[in-house]
């Protein structure tokens, strides 16, 4: 239910990595492998093993056993066959980019052994519809093929846990842990790229951590804190573990940017083991739950509002009869502390939340009216996301490009039949473009309920504050109610020429 308008993270197409059966054309057009790094004694004294071998070498030995190949089957729905064409986005699923005439589809992806029980970690979008789950363990002479059923998914984290009911001896891989890898640390990752190269190896280093707010089509942005790396991975890596030099999963490859070189991400593998426990004994998560939408306080935000702390969580809108609601929470709050941990950015709070377990009952401090206060609050679950969406015509017209309308007007009511009648604000009716209001990202048939935190219950009230703010050239904030999510959006006026 929290939302949180995301920022512009990189301005690439990038994809989860899970593939169709190695395509000969796809190949062609597969990223270039990365660069090879330098190998000179004095800069990597360890590459060489005691045994003579680089300890990359004795890596792979160890953990390449543990990886498998699965594939899958599903049919595809008249639709989604007519549409298939039209869906290449950013982030897309790789198996539904290909056009397909047959009504069954072939995926594939890989995972890897966790527990002598036959359980597989992989990504949920590895496994997401199948009808049938096929695992591979071992090549050549060696291989062995068994059929999987799901024990669990999570589709906002991407992680699932399949399993082989056939009494197998095999390695598994060791979890470690994730948070303690640095940036410039060596990784490797091992996977079946397109299909058909199983066990395939390639080594980098973490480029970069806690990346969230990519645009992944399909997925959940609530639960992203990627880790980034270099190490080459391909269409069909999906599920494939990211090793240190000890050979212990510290992540899941999940997805990467074709179009450039050493782009790639992995779900941390402490997110995984979070949840581990809940798909094995439930089949499903659950996820802690407060019952706010809220604004990741920054500078520019604090300054359409007035405030004097920059950093922090705002509250927007409190919703009813939620554990946030009876705690006392209410709009305009900033939280500031979660259980004993500072709050500073939203990502980092939305795991905070979703990761308290439910039912637990945890302190947060606040400030409001710019004095600090503890509160309590009580965990639960969070429900399914819900969206409302609607657009109108116009009236008002004017202040920072945007044209609105009372929302309990005769032509809005008459337009938007599903208003409920207790609904105060004004309705964005057009924005124009190029203005400070579209710049900002204000749109047709957003509700504004409040600007620069005075509440907007109707069109003379919005132009009265216009009219007492129409020579600011600071931030101004509005509160927008967008569907059922409400956010604010700091508005930055044109300069006055002078």
């Amino acid at each position: 239910m929290m939302k949180l308008r995301l920022g512009k993270f990189l301005p690439v197409v990038l994809f989860l990595l899970s593939g169709l059966m190695y395509n000969p054309t796809f190949a062609d057009e597969a990223p270039l492998p990365s660069e090879k790094r330098s190998t000179e004694p004095e800069i990597t004294p360890f590459a060489i093993g005691s045994d003579g071998h680089s300890i990359f070498a004795n890596v792979a030995a160890k953990v390449r056993p543990a990886v498998v190949f699965i594939k899958t089957e599903r049919k595809i729905p008249e639709q989604e066959r007519d549409d298939r064409l039209e869906r290449f986005r950013p982030f897309e699923f790789f198996r539904d980019l290909i056009p397909d005439p047959h009504p069954q589809i072939q995926g594939g992806g890989s995972g890897f052994f966790i527990d002598d029980e036959g359980r597989i970690l992989t990504n949920y979008h590895v496994i997401k519809d199948a009808e049938t789950i096929t695992v591979v363990v071992g090549e050549g002479p060696d291989e062995e093929i068994f059929e999987a059923e799901i024990v669990g998914y999570d589709s906002r984290t991407d992680i699932a846990i399949i399993q082989i009911e056939e009494v197998l001896e095999h390695p598994i891989v060791t979890l470690g842990d994730s948070d303690e890898m640095l940036i410039g640390d060596w990784v490797m990752a091992i996977g079946t790229p397109f299909g058909e190269l199983s066990g395939t190896v390639t080594v980098g280093i973490v480029s970069a951590k806690r990346r969230s707010g990519l645009n992944i089509i399909g997925g959940e942005a609530d639960y992203q804190d990627y880790i980034q790396t270099d190490a080459s991975i391909n269409f069909g890596n999906s599920g494939g573990p990211l090793v240190n030099l000890r050979g212990e999963a510290i992540g899941i490859n999940a997805a990467i940017n074709p179009t450039g070189q050493g782009i790639g991400f992995a779900i941390p593998i402490n997110m995984a083991k979070q949840i581990m426990g809940q798909l094995i004994e439930k089949g499903h998560v659950e996820y802690g739950y407060l019952g706010i939408y809220f604004d990741e306080l920054n500078k520019t935000l604090a300054q359409g509002l007035g405030l004097d702390i920059e950093r922090g969580i705002l509250v927007n809108q409190v919703l009813e009869d939620t554990p946030a609601e009876r705690a006392g929470l209410q709009h305009h709050d900033i939280i500031i502390e979660f259980d004993g941990k500072p709050v500073r950015d939203g990502q980092r709070f939305r795991l905070m939340v979703g990761n308290t377990p439910v039912g637990s009952e945890v302190p947060i401090v606040i400030i409001r009216d710019g004095k600090r206060k503890k509160l309590n609050i009580s965990i639960e679950e969070r429900p399914p996301d819900r969206i409302l969406l609607a657009t109108p015509e116009t009236r008002r017209e004017g202040w920072l490009g945007l044209q609105v309308d009372d929302i309990s007007s005769p032509a809005v009511r008459e337009q938007f039949r599903g208003t409920k009648r207790s609904e105060k604000g004004v309705y964005v009716l057009r924005v124009e473009p190029g203005s400070p209001a579209a710049r900002a990202g204000i749109e047709a048939g957003d509700i504004i309920t409040e600007v620069y935190s005075h509440s907007v219950p109707n069109l003379e009230s919005y132009v009265e504050i216009s009219e007492k703010l129409k020579d600011r050239e600071d931030p101004i904030a509005f509160l927008v109610k967008r569907g059922r999510n409400s956010i604010y959006i700091p508005v930055i006026p044109e300069k006055k020429r002078k």
